[in-house]
Order: structure tokens, then sequence, then C-alpha cells
């Protein structure tokens, strides 16, 4: 089956890989669709991000959907044909973090596409992916290309519990990526009354004005465009922070009131945090990486029509075009999401 493999920065190959086999408890699924995140540009451009590089080929990808072909052993609450989500978030199940319901920091986590251990956890860009019948989300009524925006949404979702109650609050979120964006519409359907958003593109800044932004600012065209939100100490209840950049953080401080919270999303490596003016104010700063159960809680709020990322969706390109479309998916400039189309499935 062909795969998408990276080998080092900017050395992308389409690459055959055997068949995996079904256990039992286990679905085969023919892969429609996988949208390119910005960790898999991170392996693409850099060969990894911070202190994580790579170390063996890996196939990459981890925002998928497609249709069971097959169903394992003991498999009931799915059929063949049906159309899924697939969760990359795999957790051990047995080690404490597990145990405390806190899966994102599964000390065994096999996480899709990920060169954290070695050997590295092989990603879902293949034709044809075996998965547990458990990460399978079913997302009848939704696109493939909808569908595999399930991932992404997951982010956002768990960061937006992790801001904690957003209604009536008001809202600054800095970076407007696919990510950043989400983060727009999460906190719009948690109640958030006024949401800012900042970036350097105007066209990321028009797609977070169509999720919903109630006010868009260009920081490089404009000095001192967070000036007006920063008097008598800020105005801003909660910063989902999302670019990862030293400048992003440090630039919205000041527009945060006391006792606000700074979500962070962003993986931009390690970066110097203003502490005199984030003690001063008696800011919060939470990480928020990953997500487990708010995967399913995406899909859902999908098929029902409360959240819809498919204006998010960009670009399509067939397999055969993959180096295209990561090009493509690192320009600010015209990409939002590009996806990669497996099958013969509209997006």
């Amino acid at each position: 089956m062909k795969s998408i493999v990276i080998h080092a920065a900017g050395d992308l190959r389409i690459e055959d890989r055997p068949e995996q086999r079904l256990d039992p408890g286990q679905v085969r699924i023919a892969i429609a669709v996988g949208g390119i995140c910005g960790s898999d540009l991170h392996y693409f451009n850099h060969g990894g991000f911070g202190a994580v590089r790579l170390r063996e080929p890996m196939i990459l990808g981890h925002e998928v959907a497609g249709h069971v072909t097959e169903l394992g052993e003991g498999v009931s609450n799915l059929s063949v044909g049906q159309l899924v989500a697939v969760s990359p978030s795999r957790p051990c199940g047995a080690c404490r973090f597990c145990a405390a319901a806190e899966f994102n920091h599964c000390l065994e986590m096999r996480f899709y596409g990920s060169a954290m251990p070695f050997p590295h956890v092989q990603g879902a860009f293949r034709q044809e992916l075996v998965a547990e019948a458990a990460q399978c989300a079913p997302a009848d009524g939704l696109s493939p290309g909808v569908a595999a925006m399930a991932e992404p949404l997951a982010v956002a979702l768990h960061a937006a519990g992790q801001a904690g109650p957003l209604l009536g609050r008001s809202v600054l979120v800095t970076g407007c990526g696919p990510i950043g964006v989400l983060c727009i519409m999460a906190a719009r359907r948690a109640g958030a009354d006024l949401i800012v958003a900042t970036d350097l593109s105007d066209f990321t800044l028009m797609m977070a004005r169509k999720a919903g932004a109630d006010e868009t600012l260009n920081m490089a065209a404009t000095d001192g465009a967070l000036d007006s939100h920063s008097i008598e100490k800020g105005r801003f209840d909660v910063l989902f922070e999302c670019s990862g950049a030293a400048r992003a953080l440090a630039g919205a401080v000041p527009a945060m009131r006391p006792a606000g919270t700074i979500v962070q999303l962003g993986l931009g490596g390690d970066v110097t945090l203003p502490l005199q003016a984030m003690t001063a104010k008696e800011l919060s700063l939470k990480g928020s990486f990953r997500f487990h159960a708010e995967f399913f809680t995406g899909v859902s709020l999908m098929q029902k029509g409360l959240i819809d990322p498919a204006p998010l969706i960009t670009q399509a390109f067939p397999v055969s075009a993959a180096r295209e479309a990561f090009e493509m998916a690192g320009d600010r400039s015209r990409a939002m999401k590009a996806q990669i189309v497996f099958a013969r499935e509209t997006v």
C-alpha cells in the first residue's frame, strides 16, 4: 500500500509498505482523506521540532478519516462501509496517568506519526490502516474531509477545557493557523463574548473573521496593534496562544487583565517568558497538549452542525502530489488546511 514517508528534512517519499495484520478488536480502514498538521510540517521542513528529531524513516499523518473494509473478531459497534474518523490517541490504559483518566499524558502513548519515542510511531498517511475499534468515531453524515478535521478540532476543544468557563469572557487568540481558528470556533460555541485574533497574515486573519472573530489584527502591519486593549491593565480574560512564538506571548501579556488565564498550545521550542509582568498581573499559565475524549465530542458537534470546519479546508491533493501538498500547507498566504486524498472521495 502507498504510504507517505519522511526520511529527513525535505526528503519526503511515497513508498509501498506491507499490509497490517488484523487482530481481534480491530478494524481495517481504507483511508479516504488525511489533513497535513503543523507537526507534519515540522518534520518535513526541519526534521523535527525542539528536541524531537527523526532518527528513522516514519510514515507521517494523524488527521485521517476513511471507510471500514473489514471487522476484526469481537467488533460489533461498526459496520463495513461506514465512514469513521480515526483518533490517533492510543494510550496504554495501564499506567498511572491512564488510571487517573489523564490519557493524553500516558507514559506509553502511541500517537500516530510521532518521533518522540524510538522506534518512532508510524503514522496514518497510508492507503490502508488497521486501528482499534475504540479509536474510531462513526462519522455518518459527514464528508471524509470534514471527518478528518476531528483531530485538530479535538485539540481546540481540549484547550477550551483548560481555559475554564468561557461564557461571557473576552478572549484573545494569537496565531490563526488551523488550531487558532478552531479555538475561535470552540470559544464561541462555549459562549465567549468578545474574540480578538492576531496573526501576521491577512489570509489567515480573513479566515479568523469568517470563523467568528469580532476583531482581527495584523501584528506585522500595525505597530502597537494591541495597545487599545491594554489600557487599564488589559481586558482579556483568556489567551489562546497558538503560534508558539515568544514574541506573540510577550506582546499579549499587556492586554491580559489581572488574574487572566493563558493557554499555551503553540509548540515552537522553548521560549523566554515575561515572568515579571505575568507575576505582577497574577496570570495563570496552562499548557494544552493533545486530547483524548474530546475527539468523539468533536465528531458529535460536527454531526449536529454546531461547529463546521469545512470552510477551513482550502486545498486537496492526490497522494502522487504529496510534496506539493506539503509545500502548499506551509504557505499561510493561501492555505489554511491542505488535505491529501487517498481514495476517490470528495472532501
